[in-house]
């Protein structure tokens, strides 16, 4: 972990622009550096051949660790301490730092991190500064390295730009310097763990019940159809909705830059769109897959999102 090299007291929001307080606040600077000696320790301590993909099995590794070194180094801390201290380490070992519990509130919808120290969240349709921040540029190059790498992608200053994925499906958006001014930015969109259905958007407003009945018609008479509007105005939401109109029997190709679509039928095949590799090789864009899919003998092509050639496919 680096070190912070400014007050940790958050800097007062903008006019119109609301300070939240996170599931988990930050913690406070004494703390902050007990942590950062206790993490040092315990990353050092634990064993290397340890999977990590047994999440319960390394929490419980680090819980039994971190209570050592907290008894060997004679520290006293109160039992809410103690506890927020451990979770905030697991989330720097297992997890997302600093942004682990928006990731983890369902009532969050899109994090925004402009830099390290400006972090802001979507909820309700409302967008709100938190009081959260990562310790430095390093800090959040590290979190967006641990999002990216599982999926084969890479940021670096020859690629400072990527889309990737979370395991549940959220959308993530990564750009760096030198394309960004301002440090590292990242974006995650994240989606209901229960895709939203018709009848959802009738209650949310949305949707009329005549006009679900009338995009039903559309989908079941194999209609081409083109969903546009601007950025977080629903358009996945929408394409899900209307996607699981299509019938159970029928064979689908989903085309995508970062895989997000929750269809429900069994026939479905999903294919990704890949970036160039380090040496500028390899790339498989959408297009080309639009391409391929004509060849797989499909019923429905669903392109999650297009914005170069693809559209005259």
């Amino acid at each position: 972990m680096m070190r912070r090299n400014r007050s940790s007291v958050a800097p007062e929001p903008p006019p119109g622009l609301d300070l939240v307080r996170p599931v988990a606040a930050p913690l406070r600077s004494t703390l902050r550096e007990l942590k950062t000696r206790i993490q040092a320790k315990l990353v050092a301590e634990l064993d290397a051949d340890l999977d990590l993909s047994d999440t319960e099995k390394v929490r419980q590794s680090i819980e039994e660790t971190y209570n050592a070194i907290l008894e060997e180094e004679n520290v006293i801390l109160n039992r809410t301490e103690r506890a927020r201290l451990l979770e905030w380490i697991i989330a720097e070992i297992l997890g997302y730092g600093p942004i682990q519990p928006l990731l983890e509130d369902d009532t969050v919808t899109e994090i925004m991190i402009n830099g390290p120290k400006n972090i802001y969240i979507e909820r309700r349709g409302k967008i709100s500064k938190t009081s959260l921040y990562f310790d430095s540029d390093e800090h959040l190059l590290q979190i967006i390295d641990r999002i990216v790498a599982p999926i084969g992608r890479r940021i670096d200053e020859s690629s400072p730009m990527v889309d990737a994925r979370l395991p549940d499906g959220s959308r993530v958006n990564a750009i760096i310097p030198p394309l960004s001014l301002v440090g590292p930015c990242l974006t995650i969109r994240k989606f209901a763990r229960e895709p939203y259905t018709a009848d959802d958007l009738i209650r949310f407003g949305t949707l009329t019940p005549d006009l679900v009945e009338f995009l039903k018609a559309c989908v079941e008479a194999k209609l081409n159809i083109v969903i546009s509007g601007g950025s977080g105005s629903g358009k996945t939401t929408l394409l899900n909705v209307i996607s699981a109109f299509i019938p159970h029997d029928e064979r689908i190709i989903t085309i995508e830059d970062a895989a997000e679509l929750q269809l429900k039928q069994e026939h479905v095949v999903r294919l990704e769109a890949r970036p160039p590799n380090i040496e500028g090789k390899g790339e498989i864009t959408i297009r080309q897959l639009v391409i391929n899919a004509l060849r797989m003998r499909p019923d429905r092509i669903i392109v999650g999102e297009v914005r170069g050639g693809e559209a005259l496919d």
